[in-house]
This record gives structure tokens, C-alpha cells and sequence, in this order.
């Protein structure tokens, strides 16, 4: 039976990409809605050809993750665009979107964008921030808005991937997805019109091929709520605090009151940025102070 990649999901159809770069219109067979089985933009399929452009889904493959918002399988990397200014650089946001993804098995790569707008003085407090990034482990790239230099330093990472771009509204992902893609003519500040963030349009997701990967054209995570981390997997979505928590003196350490905690011996010795650890606790009472689900 052939295979593929569902790479569009629209008013019951799924479009899926066949080895041949074939486009197959496909129906979901009834045995998925009994099974609950919904498939997904990303997703590797078999299906059943009924001709050259129709046939039906017989069989979701095993997925490696799935995301409700946006609804999507099998992501590689979360590409996390944030401005060096116009809208500031939040690292307070910036880790946020790092732990929901670090919870979600999914690679982060960030991007900070604008940097050519940056006086000598925001320029050495960026660069800081990208070495301390750096050092925990992550990758991060520089592009300006005028040059498609720094795009150009991103291709490498979409390589065979599937990535999705998040981050602040404003802060340049439709100038990035136009640098990838020139063909989409995106309007910068109109990227979230054409993801379907307008009043009436219908909301849908979809792999734009770049190279030998594919980008979701997705408005990103719509919901930055941790309602699935508990405490004690918060600190497996800090590496660096993963990292040092097996030298805790206690098992299951939250490393905020207990006594003999390695991490906060770490943030004292400037082992662990300050924001970091303030970042941490601050996450910590806000999952402290979500209300039950039943």
C-alpha cells in the first residue's frame, strides 16, 4: 500500500504527499471516527488510492508527539522568533515558550530578530543573553529585518524537519517565512491574517515545503497555559536545572525551601542565570495556583 504525509487538513479532506511529490485528496475511512482516531497535518499515512489525485486514509502511523494548538504530529523544531526590540526582547516569555516546548519533546531553535536596530548598549545585553542561551545548550541565530543574511544562517536547521515558528506577534515571522519563501508574499504584520487568525476565517493548518523540509503554516501556540506540567516535571524543562538536580541532597527537591538543594547552590555561584531560577520559581506558584480539573 503506498505512504505518505498528510501536509493539509480543509473541511474533511486530508492532502497528503506521496514519495513521488504527488498530491493524493484523501477521506478519513469510518473505522478512524469509531476508533477515535482523528488524523492530523503531519501525520504518516497509508492510504488506498482510488485514482491519480483521490483515495482514502486506511492507517495512522505511530506519532512522536501531537499538538492540540496547533493541531499537528511529528514536530521536529519550534523555530521561537523574538524581536531584539519593537516589542523588547522578554526572556521571561522567551523561557516560557521554551518549557512548553521542552514538554512536548520538541527541539527549540531561537531566533532573535532586529538586531540591526539595536543601540551599541542593547546590542552587548542581547549578545548576553544569546551566550547564556547558548550555554544552557540551546541554538540560537541573529537576523536583521532589512537582510536576508541571518534567513540565510536558518536554512540549515529545516533540513528533512518539520518546524513551526512561534513567538511574539510582531516581531518578524512573516518577514522570515518571505525570505524562506517568496513565492507566499506575505504582508509583514499580516501573517496572522493569512494563518487564520481573521474573525471569519476557517482556522487550518499547513506544511509549507521548504527545501527538503516543511515549515507549519500555523499561528504558533495559541494557548501558553501550563495546564498539563506538574511541579515535578517542571525542572526536566530547565536542561541546566535537569542537569544538576541528581546532586539535590533530597529526592523529588523542588529546589525552593529545601535544605542541601544543588540547583540553588548552582544559581548562587552563578552557575544558573539569575532570571533563569527567578523564571523557574515564578512558574512553579503559577501551577501551585491552577485551578483543579475534574
Amino acid at each position: 500500500m503506498p505512504e505518505g504525509k498528510i501536509v493539509k487538513a480543509l473541511s474533511g479532506f486530508y492532502y497528503v504527499l506521496n514519495k513521488d511529490q504527488q498530491l493524493i485528496q484523501c477521506r478519513g475511512r469510518g473505522v478512524f471516527r469509531k476508533n477515535k482516531i482523528s488524523p492530523l497535518v503531519g501525520d504518516n499515512v497509508v492510504y488506498q488510492a482510488e485514482n491519480e489525485t483521490d483515495g482514502y486514509i486506511l492507517e495512522v502511523k505511530e506519532r512522536k508527539n501531537e499538538l492540540i494548538r496547533p493541531p499537528i504530529s511529528n514536530v521536529d523544531q519550534a523555530i521561537l522568533v523574538f524581536s531584539a526590540v519593537e516589542p523588547d526582547f522578554s526572556s521571561l516569555l522567551l523561557d516560557r515558550f521554551l518549557v512548553l516546548i521542552e514538554f512536548n519533546d520538541i527541539m527549540p531553535l531561537i531566533c532573535i530578530s532586529k538586531i540591526d536596530l539595536l543601540t551599541p548598549e542593547k546590542q552587548r545585553e542581547i549578545i548576553k543573553y544569546v551566550k547564556e542561551y547558548e550555554a544552557i545548550g540551546y541554538d540560537v541565530i541573529l537576523t536583521s529585518i532589512e537582510e536576508s543574511e541571518g534567513v540565510e544562517k536558518l536554512l540549515p536547521f529545516l533540513i528533512d524537519k518539520i518546524s513551526v515558528f512561534a513567538g511574539q506577534s510582531g516581531v518578524g515571522k512573516s518577514s522570515l517565512l518571505n525570505v524562506l519563501r517568496p513565492d507566499l508574499e506575505l504582508k509583514t504584520n499580516d501573517i496572522s491574517a493569512h494563518l487564520g487568525r481573521g474573525k471569519h476565517t476557517t482556522r487550518h493548518v499547513e506544511l509549507i515545503a521548504v527545501g527538503t523540509g516543511f515549515v507549519a503554516d500555523t499561528p504558533g501556540f495559541s494557548s501558553l497555559e501550563f495546564t498539563d506540567i506538574e511541579i515535578d516535571e517542571l525542572g526536566y524543562c530547565f536542561p541546566e536545572i535537569k542537569m544538576i538536580s541528581s546532586n539535590c541532597k533530597f529526592r523529588g527537591c523542588t529546589h525552593t525551601s529545601e535544605p542541601k538543594c544543588a540547583v540553588k547552590q548552582a544559581v548562587g555561584a552563578n552557575e544558573i542565570p539569575d532570571y533563569r531560577y527567578e523564571h523557574y520559581c515564578s512558574f512553579i506558584e503559577e501551577i501551585k495556583e491552577r485551578k483543579p480539573r475534574y
